[in-house]
C-alpha cells in the first residue's frame, strides 16, 4: 500500500482543515488507517483512526470532539476533518496503514505517507 497524504497548510486557531490519505492497492478497504502527527522537537504521536468499515473512529483524547475520521473505501480515501484547530495541533500530519487493532502503537503501521504540514498561528 502506497500512502499520500494532502491538505495541510496555514489556518488560524479556531479555524479548520480537511487532511486527505489517497492509498493505492486493492485492499484498503482490509487496513486499519490512521493519523500521527510529529511536531518539532517532539516524538510523533497518535491522533485518530479507523476500522476497516469505518464504523469505529477512534481519537486521542487531545482531538476528541475537535476532529472528525472518516474513509471511502470506494474510492481507496481517508479524510481527517480538523475544526476548532488551536496553535498545539501545528505538526506534520503522516498517515499510515496496519491490520488489525488497537490503533494507538505507532509501531504495528507497515505503510506510512509523506506527510503534510499543518500550521495553526495565534
Amino acid at each position: 500500500v502506497q500512502l499520500q497524504a494532502s491538505g495541510g497548510g496555514l489556518v488560524q486557531a479556531g479555524g479548520s482543515l480537511r487532511l486527505s490519505c489517497a492509498a493505492s492497492g486493492r485492499s484498503f478497504s482490509t487496513y486499519t488507517m490512521g493519523w500521527f502527527r510529529q511536531a518539532p522537537g517532539k516524538e510523533r504521536e497518535f491522533v485518530a483512526a479507523i476500522n476497516w468499515s469505518g464504523s469505529n473512529p477512534y481519537y486521542a483524547s487531545s482531538v476528541k470532539g475537535r476532529f472528525t475520521l472518516s474513509r471511502d473505501n470506494a474510492k481507496n480515501m481517508m479524510y481527517l476533518q480538523m475544526n476548532s484547530l488551536k496553535s498545539d495541533d501545528t505538526a506534520v500530519y503522516y498517515c499510515a496503514a496496519r491490520r488489525g487493532w488497537p490503533p494507538q502503537d505507532r509501531s504495528a503501521y507497515d505503510y506510512w505517507g509523506q506527510g503534510t504540514l499543518v500550521t495553526v498561528s495565534s
